[in-house]
This record gives C-alpha cells, sequence and structure tokens, in this order.
C-alpha cells in the first residue's frame, strides 16, 4: 500500500475516482459570502439601471447653481432616488469585493487581499463623500429648501455660492473611482487564472479597469467619453455577481484537504 499524500493547489486530485483540478479552488467553507456577493453584485446593478431609467422620464439635472436648486424643488422626488441610488450602490458592492477576493485567495492570497483592501476602501470613502456625479449631493436638497424659503436676493446669492462651490467638489475627480477601478483591474487579472470565473469575465474586468481608472482620472475633461466605462462597469458586476452564485458546486463539494488513496 502506497502512503497517502496531500493534494497540492495545481495538482489533479483522485477521490471517488472523480478528478478536480485544485487551481485557484474557492474555499467552501465560504459559500454564503459568495452567495451575498453575487446577490449585491445584481442589486448594485439594479442600483444602476434605476437612474438611467428616469433620465428618460425626467431632465438630467443641470450643473448650474440656480438651475439645479430650481430643478430639485421641482423633481425632489427624482433627485433623491439618483441620489440614493448611485451613493447607496457602495454598500452592496462591499459585499462583491469581499466575495471576490476571498474566492481569489487560493490564486494568490496577497494580491487578492490588496485587491479587495483597494475596493473596499473606495467604496467606504464612496459612502463617506455622499455624492456622486453629476451634481448629485445631499447638501444640495437642504440648501435647494433654504433657497425656495429664502426672503432676500442677498440670501439667496449666498445659498448660489454655496451650491455652486459643493456642485464643483463633487463633479470633481474622485480618488474613490480610481481604486474602484483599480480593484476590478487587479481581482480581474487574478480571475483570468482561475476557471471559477474565467478568461472572458477576466478581461472584461482588466479592460474595465484599465478604461476605468484613465476614466475617472480624467472625469472633468473627457465629457460623453466617460460613458464607456459607465456601461462597462454594470457589465462587469453583472458577470461576476452571476460567477458568484453559479461557482462550481463539484469543486466547492471537494474540501482543500482532500487526499488521494492509491492501493
Amino acid at each position: 500500500m502506497a502512503a497517502a499524500t496531500p493534494a497540492r493547489s495545481g495538482d489533479i486530485e483522485h477521490a471517488g475516482g472523480i478528478e478536480h483540478t485544485g487551481v485557484g479552488r474557492p474555499d467552501p467553507t465560504w459559500g454564503l459570502l459568495y452567495r451575498a456577493g453575487g446577490w449585491s453584485a445584481l442589486l448594485f446593478v439594479l442600483l444602476v439601471l434605476l437612474p438611467v431609467v428616469l433620465v428618460f422620464v425626467a431632465p438630467v439635472p443641470p450643473a448650474g447653481g440656480v438651475a439645479l436648486l430650481d430643478y430639485i424643488a421641482a423633481h425632489k422626488l427624482v433627485y433623491l432616488t439618483e441620489l440614493v441610488c448611485f451613493v447607496g450602490l457602495a454598500v452592496p458592492a462591499l459585499v462583491v469585493f469581499a466575495a471576490v477576493a476571498v474566492a481569489l485567495k487560493e490564486v494568490d492570497k496577497s494580491l487578492a487581499a490588496i485587491g479587495g483592501l483597494l475596493g473596499i476602501a473606495s467604496e467606504v470613502i464612496a459612502l463617506a463623500l455622499g455624492s456622486s456625479p453629476e451634481s448629485l449631493h445631499g447638501g444640495l436638497v437642504v440648501l435647494s429648501n433654504a433657497y425656495q424659503a429664502a426672503g432676500s436676493d442677498p440670501e439667496r446669492a449666498g445659498l448660489v455660492s454655496a451650491a455652486d462651490a459643493l456642485i464643483a467638489a463633487t463633479n470633481a475627480v474622485s480618488w474613490a473611482g480610481i481604486l474602484t477601478a483599480a480593484a476590478i483591474m487587479l481581482l480581474s487579472a487574478m480571475m483570468r487564472r482561475t476557471s471559477s470565473f474565467g478568461r472572458v469575465v477576466g478581461t472584461i474586468g482588466v479592460v474595465a479597469g484599465t478604461l476605468g481608472i484613465v476614466s475617472e482620472a480624467l472625469r472633468p475633461v473627457i465629457g460623453p467619453a466617460y460613458l464607456i466605462y459607465g456601461l462597462l462597469l454594470p457589465t462587469w458586476f453583472a458577470l461576476v455577481g452571476w460567477k458568484l452564485l453559479h461557482l462550481d458546486q463539484s469543486s466547492l463539494a471537494a474540501t482543500p484537504d482532500t487526499t488521494a488513496k492509491h492501493a
């Protein structure tokens, strides 16, 4: 009888006559996190699509102080819905980055930790800022209410100046967006090395992440070209969510410490 030898990542394991490849196999003990990440990714896509639909039923928020304050007063429900969706999508994104990082830790623990950290940090920053272009910020709702109730021109002028400053800060380059794109690029490069996500999803993510870094850094000057990244981002989340919900159950059923026994 030959002695049993532990299977290693990258080896072919024989258990019950079935062969499993161990390269980058997700840790099955994190199954609940994978499912939570999958549903969170689909929620992220929904929160992106809802404001897009609203664009076709309501005017796009203007960028000027007076115009925006009047717009918010006239379309408050639409504005608040867009604000909640764009800022709130950072919450499910947190879960997605955590799930993807854990799913990829068997590929490279260090890179998975760095990618997950970048992604989670980016979403925490986004939540802390509480804003999202174009010209979406909770503080502008408060200023709009005050502007409508103002009783003098000097008071209105001061509120408009405050709104213009807040709009400029909201529409400026955000490190949150750059870090999100960097996390997508790094994690997607790892996805290309495992069958759990595959080369197609990984390649789309690398392209989206690379384009995203440039788009976020140059957002104030590239104009409509930002839309390309804006479309790739929810596409990547949708594909990743699908993969997290459909990780190979045969791989997850085999624990990492499976041993090969030979007579």
